[in-house]
């Protein structure tokens, strides 16, 4: 049977639209396109437009960018017609979907800085609010999504940028479907199956078509579960079990007084779930107010920061109960507070005359991580209190019996305090449907390395304190670490989290980092915090995990458990405040919550934060129990664990590594000091299921380099050597060719976090893989040079992966000191030496843009340089020579003010953000017509990157 072209998907997907609903309409370019828009618009607003009153509706239209269009888009119009009286239109009806009216229609021809056709559109009221991507059976999805990304760029401004007004994007290979929002910048990450609502993924077009692209369905998705972030400024679009919840939860609002709680695994969104959810709720006719509880100071700041984020001002965090009473009783419809400050509320005599009316009142509340301190007095304090209440849960761990803790009320669940679960989405799910990572767990015991024995850390059936707290044992835990960490984090591109089980044993674990730190065996930024809590070693407390126990209003000394403890936190704060010029402390809470922040912020961002100008990022945070739940940060891919665990608390522990970010973090790393193993078996069944431990953890060394191998003989097959790769005959066996690598590049990429990885367990060494991988970065080079000189290939839309090659100890100063080896070898090694460095220019990412350069260095200046010593300065003296001739001629070309197009530069360098088009048109000597304004702003912009990839990125070690 022939493989289904995209133009018969294409053709069939349209069939099966029109059936759905949508009213078929020809538009093949921009004119037509607006004809149809004026003809639409009108229908939809049941009135007509001269041509100038049109004019004024597309001027209006055309203002603002991707994010600012999604508001104009679901606001009014005013303008006054031709008669000079005010007239109102609408360009989207929000409030009752059904009446929009849905076209369809394909092949629209639009030119911007390119002629770019697009597949098939959706228009609804004329505008174009979907966009739907296909790529034919047995191609890669992501090539799809990458067109989108190039539409975006090249020709969706033009038109009066119609095209921003796209709402979602729909890409599809007939077999695979799935679902985005529309932003700049994308990662093929944040694309979307839709799915039942069991979470049975609808991959198939003509299914996904026919639940998700139906006018009914579509007009809700757009009208209500298309968030726009104020914080990024960017949309965001619910996944399906978010979608799911929220529905579940609207209509137990609607038919019913039940309680009722949602299971979503770590990691799955929570926030926007729960805010989307607390957004209508509280405009339901029947309810007062929305309430949305916190129980710990961190996710009070994280969680009002994110509901901003979503609409600006839609929470007011407040500082203290009074605060609270205020907006209790004053017309806010949505409050965001801790389940402390709202049990005092209830509680204090002098609160209650206030407060009276509210008692009898319909208030709906929704709290968050239901299973930490719902589990008290404060519960059912609070379900007395408010009398005509519906209550929500949250969480990503549920209670059940076998995990549930005993208190002075007894044992009891999730299911006891909150009643029915209304929508479950578990770990299995979230990972088949890769929102999250697998866990890669390795348990240390006794290691050998290289046939020496380099630790021998006792962790079998030993459960003795004195045992787990000796000290000759943490100093051994402590070398592995340091041994390790380099190969976990990618060189410290990522930062790990290590739990101990008791600050006692945190200090000790400090000391020991400190005193190495300060002899050199190593160079790690470690910072340390925490606060008193419950006895660690009590096994049955691990499954609690009181993350953030300290209250910000008491007085700081009173949580510590001795003068010395406090002492010490102190001290780990000063070197804190040393390395990164800080001047936090414990002396008040506000200061010690900063201190928390920022430590947050760096684990999140790896980079510059905003209480200083560091620029150094935080390599690993030594805990207790603090940042083990409720903490995300993308940038985080290993725990280390000395501690026991249980259950939620094991899980969620876990769960701070596996957040999605690139294809270079392929997993969460764990490395546990104790024998974990059956306990997270036990969890792993509890919160999923008995048969779902594959479904979680990766699979041990042995099977990956099994995956490696394989894929090594499917692409030795292709190009039996790397010079094979030169007699690849045209593009569809480079395209194989870059395919089969990527697996490889792929399964190379897990086996090196494994501490057992060795190149010679491989039937590859590492020279000959180096040598493909020069060659695929050839192929790159060649279709980045074929899209400067506007040449279409079929490896356009190839995803190449780079990130999976790029090492951040390779760089320039390595290179130097290559250089200065080569100079004092031998002669006969030195011919030896010397191409070895050239093959390493042309394998690593970072240095292939700096090759020639380089290489002219070599041959004509090295030659002259008779101290070792003075090769750096040399090189500096040349490279500077190098810089000021490319940028001279770069403004030569380009006709652009040197001085003026310098500080452009060095702003980009130091903020990162590509400047504006006005800012280099400001460079010009004359600014360029409408016309050719776009496509010369580009390409400017383009050098300008070129030039700070070559003479600025990877020149320091």
């Amino acid at each position: 049977m022939s493989v289904q072209s995209e133009a018969i998907l294409e053709k069939n997907l349209i069939q099966q639209l029109v059936g759905l609903g949508h009213q078929p309409v020809v538009v093949s370019e921009g004119v037509a396109l607006l004809t149809n828009l004026q003809r639409q618009l009108e229908a939809f607003n049941e009135t007509s437009f001269s041509e100038k009153e049109f004019e004024t509706i597309l001027n209006h239209l055309a203002k603002g960018n991707v994010f600012e269009k999604a508001k104009t888009l679901r606001g009014r119009f005013q303008f006054f017609n031709d008669q000079g009286e005010p007239t109102y239109i609408r360009f989207f009806n929000s409030e009752d979907w059904t009446q929009n009216l849905f076209q369809v229609t394909n092949q629209i021809t639009q030119e911007g800085t390119y002629k770019n056709r697009y597949d098939v559109t959706l228009l609804v009221n004329g505008l174009p609010l979907v966009q739907i991507e296909l790529k034919r059976r047995g191609l890669e999805i992501k090539e799809a999504f990458n067109q989108i990304n190039r539409y975006q760029r090249h020709s969706f401004w033009s038109n009066h940028g119609l095209f921003q007004y796209v709402q979602l994007f729909v890409i599809s290979n007939g077999v695979n479907t799935r679902y985005l929002a529309n932003n700049a910048l994308q990662s093929v990450k944040q694309t979307f199956f839709w799915s039942d609502e069991l979470n049975k993924n609808i991959n198939e077009l003509t299914d996904f078509a026919s639940e998700f692209l139906n006018p009914d369905h579509l007009g809700k998705m757009i009208a209500k579960y298309i968030v726009r972030n104020e914080t990024h400024k960017i949309l965001m679009i619910l996944r399906p079990y978010q979608y799911y919840a929220v529905e579940k939860l609207v209509e137990q609002v609607k038919i019913s007084t039940d309680n009722g709680y949602i299971w979503h695994t770590t990691g799955s969104g929570k926030t926007l779930t729960s805010f989307k959810a607390s957004q209508i709720i509280m405009d339901l006719p029947t309810v007062y107010k929305a309430l949305f509880v916190v129980d710990r100071k961190d996710l009070d700041y994280q969680t009002m920061k994110e509901f901003n984020s979503f609409k600006k001002d839609s929470v007011d965090v407040t500082n203290n109960t009074h605060n609270l009473v205020r907006q209790l009783t004053d017309d806010s419809k949505l409050v965001l507070t801790t389940i402390q400050k709202l049990n005092n509320a209830i509680s204090k005599d002098h609160y209650k005359k206030r407060l009276s009316t509210l008692k009898d009142r319909k208030v709906v509340i929704i709290f968050d991580e239901c299973h930490r301190s719902q589990f008290g007095d404060t519960h059912q304090r609070i379900t007395e209190y408010f009398t005509n209440s519906q209550l929500f849960g949250f969480t990503g761990t549920p209670i059940f019996a076998d995990n549930a803790s005993k208190n002075d009320l007894g044992k009891r669940t999730t299911k006891d305090l909150f009643g029915q679960c209304l929508h479950k989405y578990v770990i299995t799910d979230a990972i088949a449907d890769q929102n999250v990572l697998k866990f890669g767990i390795e348990y240390v015991g006794k290691y050998k390395q290289k046939g020496n024995n380099f630790i021998d850390i006792e962790v079998e059936d030993i459960d003795k304190a004195e045992v787990f707290a000796d000290e000759k044992r943490l100093e051994k835990i402590t070398d592995y670490i340091i041994a390790y960490h380099s190969q976990k984090t990618f060189n410290k591109e990522y930062s790990a989290l290590f739990a101990t089980s008791s600050i006692d044993t945190l200090t000790k674990y400090y000391d020991i980092f400190k005193r190495k730190k300060e002899a050199g065996e190593h160079n790690l930024r470690i910072a340390a915090i925490f606060s008193y809590g419950a006895n660690e070693e009590d096994k049955d407390a691990q499954d609690y995990l009181p993350d953030y126990e300290f209250d910000i209003a008491a007085e700081p000394a009173s949580v510590y458990k001795t003068s010395h403890t406090r002492d010490k936190l102190d001290e780990y704060i000063g070197d804190y405040n040393t390395m990164y010029n800080t001047s936090f402390s414990t002396k008040d809470g506000q200061q010690f919550e900063n201190y928390f922040k920022d430590i947050s912020k760096r684990l999140k961002d790896r980079e510059k934060v905003t209480f200083n100008d560091a620029k150094d990022p935080l390599d690993m945070v030594i805990v207790v129990n603090m940042m083990l739940t409720g903490f995300d940060a993308k940038k985080v891919n290993t725990l280390y664990v000395d501690k026991n665990l249980r259950y939620h608390g094991l899980i969620q522990a876990y769960s701070r590594t596996n957040r999605i970010l690139g294809e270079k973090k392929s997993q969460g790393n764990i490395l546990c000091f104790r024998n974990l193993k059956e306990v997270t078996d036990e969890a792993i069944t509890l919160f999923s299921n008995k048969n779902a431990k594959e479904d979680i953890i990766i699979p041990p060394y042995e099977a990956i380099a099994s995956k490696f191998d394989e894929a090594l003989a499917n692409l030795l097959q292709l190009t039996p050597t790397y010079q094979s790769v030169d007699d690849l005959r045209g593009e569809d066996q480079e395209l194989e060719f870059v395919q089969a690598f990527r697996k490889l590049l792929r399964a190379k990429n897990v086996l090196e976090s494994y501490v057992d990885f060795d190149w010679d367990d491989l039937d590859i060494d590492e020279r000959t893989f180096d040598n493909f991988k020069s060659k695929y970065l050839d192929l790159y080079d060649k279709v980045k040079m074929d899209r400067q000189k506007h040449k279409t290939s079929i490896l356009d839309d190839i995803d190449f992966e780079l990130e999976l090659i790029h090492r951040d100890q390779i760089n320039v100063a390595y290179i130097l000191r290559l250089l200065a080896k080569l100079k004092e070898s031998k002669q006969s090694e030195a011919a030896a030496q010397k191409k070895a460095i050239i093959e390493l220019l042309s394998g690593e990412v970072e240095l292939r843009s700096k090759r020639e350069l380089i290489k002219k260095f070599i041959e004509e200046n090295l030659p002259k340089i008779d101290d070792v010593d003075a090769i750096q300065d040399e090189f500096e003296k040349y490279w500077h020579e190098q810089k000021v001739l490319a940028l001279a001629k770069l403004c030569e070309d380009e006709n652009l003010d040197q001085k003026q197009f310098n500080a452009l530069v060095e702003s980009y360098i130091y903020s990162g953000q590509e400047p504006i088009r006005d800012e280099v048109f400001r460079c010009l000597d004359n600014r360029p017509s409408i016309l050719k304004a776009r496509e010369i702003g580009e390409r400017i912009i383009l050098k300008m990157k070129e030039f700070v990839e070559i003479f600025v990125n990877g020149m320091t070690a």
